[in-house]
């Protein structure tokens, strides 16, 4: 079966049920041939042998009796035969029963306790089936003779030969209409197959643009939508990984031609002042630093997304957490002369990896005072809600485009389209924000208006010390 078609299984299955269906109704006619007719016809003998013996309990076999059984041959669709011994039966029924005498040894057993025996056979001569028994008749001094009623056969197509055209009709219909089902059914499946089959080669050499149609709701329908959607989904594997090569070629790009240049003209000593050589230094060993920085937050990212990175989770102080990376940041905030709002719960633990929640605090606070106005807020705020811990971070700078926010956290998407050095940055900052705050079984949103700003929620589980103990 592995190795044939599909269409070779299903014709296969319909040979398959046409030969079982015969079989079916081969046995099924042999049945109601045995247990109907047979049945019957064994029932109607045993009646009439016990009912013609119990009149001859008394007496002997006269020749008024014999004659009265020869009439009842006549007008009777059975043969009658009465004999004073067994060995006188076998000279008026001188026929071998499937090739064998018709009494032995444990028949005649059987007849002289007084009980009739059943015999049913082939007989040569008659060239078809008998079925007979023979009853004993008992005197008052024991057996005085025998009684032998037997019928040959009727072949079952003699049986159901009235019945059989019939049957070959109700047959032809039958199969006729199975075939046209069949037919039907086959189409129904085959086509929509077909083409799966055709797009899905198209689909293999890249093309994702065509989508079967979808007409059914069955499972064929089912596996074409699931076609259509896994096609679209390539689509956009297929676009992202063609953005993400861009995207890496230019943030690579830049950089290298940073140090490509200044590194040259170190080399040929194309400066005006020691200084200058220091700044062309300078600026080498911080691109050379930023593309370190964009390889390290790839491979995170790759290990975070592939789940590779396992969470060490322990009771964490999140407000100590959060002042320690706070610190970090004081030369900027005082470049931009920006001001904390600082609302901060100091009691409460959640359950993490510090490290990577430290990343999570940095890279958006990091995006905050990137993002702000000069002389600007940085809010942050951290309380309990249920059994979460939500950290709240808000800035009163860029605003996102409501059209953007769906994007952010994607890899190397950012607002900036022009990739200002100024506001610096890979794009990939919130994406490994989003993936460490999902291993840790939390949520992300982001919301951002010229009225309130733009603000990053984030909800991660407090630590349970019932569950810990």
């Amino acid at each position: 079966m592995k190795n044939l078609s599909f269409n070779q299984q299903i014709v296969l299955v319909f040979l398959l049920s046409i030969g079982f269906t015969l079989a079916f109704s081969f046995f099924f006619i042999h049945h109601l041939y045995s247990e109907l007719y047979l049945s019957r016809i064994e029932e109607s003998i045993i009646k009439q042998g016990e009912r013609t013996a119990s009149h001859y309990h008394y007496g002997e076999l006269s020749e008024e009796i014999q004659n009265m059984i020869e009439w009842y041959n006549i007008v009777s669709e059975y043969e009658v035969i009465v004999v004073e011994n067994l060995d006188n039966l076998t000279a008026h029924f001188p026929y071998q029963i499937d090739y064998e005498t018709l009494v032995n040894e444990q028949d005649r057993g059987q007849l002289e306790e007084g009980k009739y025996v059943l015999k049913k056979g082939f007989v040569e001569e008659f060239n078809r089936e008998i079925l007979g028994a023979i009853f004993p008749i008992k005197g008052e001094v024991g057996m005085i003779g025998f009684i032998y009623i037997y019928v040959p056969l009727a072949a079952i197509e003699d049986v159901f030969k009235n019945n059989i055209p019939l049957l070959l009709i109700v047959g032809v219909l039958f199969f006729g209409m199975f075939y046209f089902i069949f037919k039907r059914v086959w189409r129904s499946i085959s086509r929509p197959l077909a083409n799966l089959q055709q797009l899905a080669h198209e689909v293999s050499k890249g093309n994702y643009s065509n989508q079967v149609e979808i007409e059914r709701k069955d499972e064929i329908g089912q596996l074409a939508e699931a076609f259509n959607q896994m096609s679209m989904s390539l689509q956009e594997q297929e676009e992202r990984k063609k953005e993400f090569t861009s995207n890496v070629v230019h943030e690579l790009r830049t950089p290298l031609t940073y140090i490509r240049g200044y590194s040259s003209a170190l080399k040929q000593k194309i400066f005006t002042s020691p200084e200058e050589a220091d700044y062309y230094l300078t600026t080498i060993e911080k691109e050379a630093d930023r593309m370190n920085q964009l390889i390290n937050d790839i491979v995170d990212l790759n290990q975070l997304q592939e789940d590779l990175y396992t969470i060490e989770k322990e009771p964490i102080s999140i407000a100590q957490l959060l002042f320690d990376t706070i610190d970090l940041f004081t030369i900027l905030i005082e470049e931009k002369e920006l001001e904390w709002d600082l609302a901060v719960d100091e009691e409460l633990i959640v359950s993490g990896d510090s490290q990577r929640l430290h990343q999570v605090f940095y890279n958006t606070i990091d995006n905050a005072i990137k993002y702000s106005n000069n002389g600007g807020t940085v809010s942050i705020k951290i309380e309990a809600v249920n059994d979460a811990v939500e950290y709240r971070i808000n800035n009163e700078g860029t605003i996102i485009q409501k059209e953007d926010l769906p994007r952010i956290g994607e890899r190397f998407f950012r607002t900036d389209r022009a990739r200002n050095r100024a506001t610096g940055g890979s794009g990939l900052g919130l994406s490994i924000v989003k993936e460490i705050v999902r291993l840790h079984s939390g949520t992300f949103s982001i919301e951002s208006d010229e009225s309130t700003g733009t603000t990053v929620t984030i909800r991660l589980p407090q630590w349970d010390m019932e569950g810990a103990e």
